[in-house]
């Protein structure tokens, strides 16, 4: 299985830069109560923090410069001094998650923009975590399938419905399933020319496991987009992680879903530039079978 994960540096002194905010997310929940208080002030103030030498770090967070000596080390970094370099860059890549959540005490007006940023802030993440060698191998499996059935249930049913849209316009015979039974039954008549690439936030959907494992066992390949570490993405020829965090609260939409919709559309994207000029020609039939659906404006009529 190729994954989108497999390019990360392993050696302990030289940890990956890149979503290093994240990381520090994820690994505190497994700190002490002291180093979690340096996390919390990095996760808050990443800006400040840069500014910071290590004494002033320890007494803003109310700890000692030992605590964040063993913090960075929790983290897989040498010492202090090189995590604040990856930190640096890390930050230098993108735009972080930081306190953009929609709250009870915000107002209306602090709405719109909380709920831009933190989808600019989606989007970028993952363009920062994406493989280009997982990409290519997605794009690989598109153009050399005979058949394409998209997957997903839920709010990623959507996400199915929008890839079917883009894929058909390949040529190649796409259909889409959101419903449990109905993927199920596809999948079991599925052979070694399809192609199923399904869809899931978490990438822990039983149903969809099942449809999945299904379509495997005729032989059929498999492209997943969803979450890393999960059953989903085991299953799959070539996984695409779409490593996005989610905020919980009930007020911020599911910004995932973007993430998953620009990989569709890049996806198609180079679909088409791969198979060449037989692709793009299909595609301008396609569009201009709708052409006279429009209503002309008045600059097309000026033109």
């Amino acid at each position: 299985m190729v994954n989108v994960l497999s390019n990360k540096n392993t050696t302990t002194n030289n940890p990956p830069e890149k979503g290093l905010l994240a990381r520090i997310r994820v690994a505190s929940t497994a700190l002490s109560r002291a180093e979690r208080q340096v996390a919390d002030f990095l996760l808050q103030k990443p800006h400040d923090a840069l500014e910071m030498s290590i004494r002033v770090l320890a007494q803003v967070c109310n700890v000692s410069e030992p605590t964040v000596a063993r913090f960075a080390q929790s983290l897989g970094f040498d010492g202090f001094k090189s995590f604040k370099l990856a930190f640096a860059k890390s930050l230098a890549t993108g735009i972080p998650y930081l306190h953009l959540d929609v709250n009870q005490a915000d107002q209306v007006k602090d709405v719109l923009p909380k709920v831009f940023d933190r989808t600019i802030a989606a989007l970028m993440e993952a363009r920062n975590n994406a493989n280009s060698a997982t990409f290519e191998a997605a794009v690989n499996l598109l153009a050399r399938a005979r058949r394409i059935e998209c997957y997903g249930l839920g709010y990623s049913g959507a996400l199915a419905i929008d890839a079917q849209l883009k894929f058909f316009r390949f040529g190649i015979p796409t259909t889409v399933f959101c419903d449990a039974h109905l993927q199920a039954q596809s999948a079991s008549l599925l052979n070694s020319d399809c192609l199923v690439v399904a869809f899931s936030r978490t990438g822990r959907t039983r149903d969809l496991i099942r449809s999945v494992q299904l379509a495997k066992d005729t032989g059929a390949k498999v492209l997943v987009l969803c979450a890393s570490g999960g059953p989903l993405a085991e299953l799959a020829d070539v996984h695409i992680s779409v490593d996005v965090e989610e905020d919980p609260d009930i007020y911020t939409p599911m910004t995932s879903r973007l993430a998953h919709l620009t990989y569709i559309d890049a996806l198609a994207v180079a679909v088409t530039l791969l198979r060449g000029p037989a692709a793009i020609d299909m595609l301008e039939r396609a569009k201009a079978s709708i052409s006279e659906k429009r209503l002309v404006s008045k600059l097309d009529e000026a033109v």
